[in-house]
């Protein structure tokens, strides 16, 4: 991930800077909506990563598409523009939420599961991490159904993994050591 540090870098700059201001969720907010627009869109992320396209008509493009957001978004854009970093706004914005929440005592969960989880087994997901961590929790879940069944539990570092293909994988290993 090309960018990975200075994205960081940038991400505690805006964060510093909206704190002071006290703004910091209201930039979190248009910080979700950009990496969320960038990852949707092809079209976009193309745009910021070609070297065809002008910096000066990749800022008018972003200027336009998140132009109603927070000052110091736009003071951003404009600032990666001048770097010849636009390419990394993306990553800016995901690397700000995940500093903003670290601030806001907030610790992401990412459950893996073969089927959506449901409004009542989230709940006891959201429990069970938060009795980890001892933090608040946000839940992720991500569909993946070659798991065939069960869960994988990721908070930080930590993963617990409760699904049927690891304990095939498992049954499997310990027959073909016999």
């Amino acid at each position: 991930m090309t960018g990975a540090r200075a994205a960081i870098r940038y991400a505690k700059a805006v964060l510093s800077l909206a704190s002071d201001n006290t703004s910091a969720e209201a930039v979190n907010n248009d910080m979700k909506l950009i990496a969320d627009t960038i990852s949707k869109s092809n079209d976009l992320k193309e745009m910021l990563l070609s070297p065809v396209v002008s910096s000066s008509v990749k800022k008018a493009v972003l200027l336009e598409v998140f132009g109603k957001s927070t000052k110091e978004i736009t003071n951003l854009i404009n600032l990666l523009v001048a770097n010849n970093r636009v390419a990394i706004l993306d990553q800016v914005a995901a690397k700000y939420s995940e500093l903003f929440d670290q601030a806001q005592g907030i610790e992401l969960a990412t459950v893996t599961t073969a089927v959506a989880l449901n409004a009542a087994l989230e709940e006891q997901v959201l429990a069970k991490a938060k009795e980890l961590t001892g933090k608040d929790v946000q839940l992720k879940n991500i569909v993946d159904e070659s798991i065939i069944g069960g869960f994988i539990l990721r908070v930080g570092d930590v993963q617990y993994n409760a699904s049927i293909a690891n304990q095939l994988n498992k049954l499997k290993k310990e027959f073909s050591l016999n």
